[in-house]
């Protein structure tokens, strides 16, 4: 977006930070317990399923609450939409902190921590199509989609070393708790303060984004033949990477890997998604074409898939699980976000990408049910014949006319 003088907002990137850093601290809060669940049923005299919980309410509210988040942010903007998120994120996380050893208290702040998050992770593409002029806007969605996996890496390797251990050499994680409480309050208190609406001299409605009433846009967003292939995509893309992600650690050890190597594997894939989210979403902006990376991350997705199913090699399985998230992560996820934002226009844009991360939680869930039942091996030649026809479906996509225009 541009201010009085026709020029983006230099304050867009103070916008984005403070978003980018609160993306990253629900992100902490969602996965807190994952890195060391051993410890954690140990500290709270809990069986596995319910450390598990920590974690799986986080998706379960999530299929609850994504809609019903889209309408506030679309309808009352991305200070209340992102704020409720903000606020909701740093009083449960100090909660969650203060009192530590009580499972069923952790457990309530988790799942108030639960609501919070979509209220965050749906406005990526509000936020851009507020701050950012269309050639930046694939960039910023980057960024902020990023964050969400610099989050998941810090918890998951610094959470180990913030656990206290007593003189009997069990695990304290009080302290554990209240760092990462304060730290998500200080990233609520940021966003609460710096976060703005809109660029100022911004116009409030332009012709090309006049935001649909919530129903009708909903109804318009599902209309469009090219959000309905989109949908389909991400069922299968989304879906595949959560349920892998989540079953890693059965996917390794029928190859016959470690731990340790199986660690390595699930944080290769959110270090290539980095890396691709800071490589393919600038250019997909330089050269105003979202189809062709679209294109481009599936045909990257369908080898590494096929390698991750075959091959018990641990450095090929390392080479594939970097490239699968460098391709599905770095390009898929950023860029398949705001050509949804840009094709639905003037649909709001929280709502699109709500819907996005709505059928990629479903899918996740069932295809996590199934590599647990059906079993691991077919549920990974089911995900290359997904991504075969994601490829397909990717051809037919045409781009945005906004990105045209100059």
């Amino acid at each position: 977006m541009t201010g009085r003088a026709g020029r983006a907002s230099g304050y867009r990137w103070v916008v984005l930070l403070v978003y980018t850093i609160i993306t990253a601290a629900i992100q902490i809060q969602w996965l807190t317990f994952a890195p060391i669940a051993r410890e954690a049923r140990l500290f709270f005299d809990a069986t596995a399923l319910q450390i598990d919980l920590f974690a799986m309410v986080f998706m379960i509210v999530f299929l609850v609450v994504c809609i019903p988040a889209s309408y506030v942010i679309d309808t009352y903007g991305i200070r209340i939409g992102v704020g409720i998120g903000a606020l909701l994120t740093g009083v449960f996380a100090m909660a969650k902190g203060i009192f530590a050893r009580d499972y069923a208290v952790v457990l309530a702040c988790q799942t108030g921590l639960a609501v919070a998050q979509p209220f965050i992770i749906n406005a990526a593409t509000k936020v851009a199509m507020r701050w950012f002029p269309v050639n930046e806007r694939a960039t910023a969605v980057g960024i902020a989609t990023l964050s969400q996996f610099v989050g998941i890496i810090i918890v998951m390797t610094a959470t180990p070393f913030l656990i206290d251990r007593t003189a009997q050499g069990s695990a304290d994680l009080t302290a554990m708790l209240r760092i990462y409480g304060f730290a998500a309050a200080a990233a609520a208190m940021l966003l609460l303060v710096f976060l703005r609406e809109r660029p100022d001299g911004a116009q409030r409605q332009t012709p090309a984004e006049v935001p649909c009433r919530f129903l009708a846009g909903l109804k318009h967003i599902l209309s469009r033949k090219e959000m309905q292939i989109i949908l389909v995509v991400f069922f299968a893309g989304l879906g595949a990477f959560n349920a892998i992600s989540t079953c890693i650690d059965q996917i390794c050890q029928l190859k016959g890997f470690s731990i340790e190597q199986t660690s390595l594997v699930g944080g290769i894939m959110l270090a290539a998604g980095i890396v691709g989210g800071l490589t393919l979403p600038p250019l997909s902006d330089r050269f105003r074409r979202r189809k062709a990376f679209l294109v481009l991350a599936m045909a990257g997705v369908i080898p590494a898939l096929i390698a991750m199913a075959v091959s018990a090699s641990y450095p090929v399985v390392l080479i594939s699980g970097f490239v699968f998230g460098f391709f599905l992560l770095g390009a898929g996820g950023p860029i398949g976000f705001q050509y949804s934002a840009e094709i639905c226009a003037p649909a709001p844009e929280s709502t699109s990408q709500g819907l996005i991360l709505l059928v990629g939680q479903v899918s996740g869930i069932l295809f996590v049910v199934g590599m647990n039942t059906i079993g691991v091996v077919p549920f990974m030649w089911l995900f290359v014949l997904l991504a075969v026809a994601s490829l397909g479906l990717c051809t037919r996509l045409t781009d945005p006319e906004m990105l045209q225009i100059r």
